[in-house]
């Protein structure tokens, strides 16, 4: 029986704006897209970054001598809901997902920052130059926070019929995502002679408790292990030959086109990195970490390369250029053998 072939999908490369990246934003370039799938990618992925990636906040304090958050607070210079409100602004890392305890005991005049906090093990602060309250004169601040893990935004979950818990308790709304903000533009761009392919770029602030790097794996392995259950049978393998293992690969010749090498020249691929003229200090290098030809260098994606030994930015500037003169790129998505097999089937 005759198994159908699909024309497979081209496979974007994604790179990270290294310039501008930091522990709470980042910009993402994926290119190129199928047409259309700019829009199509980018909305979703936008929606489950706000909406579904996962936290921790406080969600609750018991601050002493206050039962509630209209009561008046001795020796401290802000209100208790002022107080209140500079505490929901307090970021928290939560190194194992559980709820946790904080305690805070302040005596001193003068500004009480969240440095002064006190944490279990596995939880960490982040803005810990945030003050929270000011101390009067012979003034003392006492709180107990209480942490816990989410998706989200979150009402204060007050116990119905209670308004005044018997604990002291008081209930803060909660918003768990550490993703504060994402855009996305799309541009047209190039695939040989063909201009109609997308670019994707997308802008991604976090409060700092996760990086953007970390909160866009989550929010895809979200959108993955959803749509994997509206598949009606087994994944039809568009891409066989980049996602299957050799030994389970169809004969099926994927074209140049797929792997965004339509134009190149595919047998300067498995030349010797002397084509590229290098200099002496960046060939070395490069020989010396093993990668002997030009196919071994641009599957390597941009960071791993800067962790070549004694390899810095100029070097990579260096290579990026060269490469860039031959229309190749740094952490391209293909093996040799699809290298081989597009040669032979030019051959034939």
């Amino acid at each position: 029986m005759n198994k159908k072939v699909y024309k497979p999908l081209i496979i974007p490369r994604l790179a990270w704006d290294k310039k501008t990246l930091t522990s709470s934003y980042g910009e993402l370039v994926a290119q190129p897209l199928e047409p259309g799938f700019g829009i199509t990618l980018g909305n979703a992925i936008r929606r489950v970054l706000l909406g579904a990636v996962e936290g921790s906040a406080i969600t609750a304090v018991v601050i002493k001598g206050v039962n509630n958050e209209f009561t008046a607070l001795p020796g401290v210079v802000e209100d208790t809901m002022q107080l209140l409100l500079n505490i929901k602004e307090i970021v928290v890392r939560n190194k194992e997902g559980l709820s946790g305890t904080m305690r805070l005991v302040a005596d001193s005049e003068g500004p009480v920052k969240v440095s002064s906090i006190k944490t279990d093990s596995h939880i960490e602060l982040i803005n810990k130059d945030h003050i929270i309250a000011h101390i009067s004169p012979r003034g003392r601040l006492e709180i107990e926070f209480f942490v816990e893990s989410g998706r989200g935004y979150r009402p204060a979950q007050w116990p119905e019929g209670k308004p005044l818990q018997e604990d002291g308790k008081i209930y803060l709304d909660a918003m768990f995502s550490p993703v504060r903000q994402v855009t996305f533009d799309i541009e047209k761009t190039r695939v040989g002679k063909e201009i109609d392919y997308d670019k994707l770029t997308f802008k991604i602030h976090t409060d700092g408790s996760e990086n953007p790097l970390d909160v866009l794996h989550y929010a895809v392995s979200v959108l993955r292990t959803q749509l994997e259950h509206f598949l009606a049978s087994t994944e039809i393998p568009f891409n066989q030959i980049s996602t299957m293992p050799h030994d389970q690969m169809s004969e099926r010749v994927v074209e140049a086109a797929d792997l965004g090498l339509k134009g190149i020249a595919l047998d300067f691929l498995l030349k010797p990195i002397d084509e590229l003229e290098l200099s002496v200090r960046a060939h070395n290098c490069l020989i010396n970490a093993g990668k002997k030809r030009v196919i071994d260098i641009v599957r390597m994606p941009e960071e791993e390369v800067l962790k070549i030994k004694n390899f810095g930015r100029k070097s990579a500037s260096e290579v990026k250029e060269s490469l860039k003169t031959y229309g190749l790129t740094f952490g391209m998505n293909l093996t040799e053998d699809d290298v081989k097999r597009m040669i032979k089937h030019n051959e034939e």
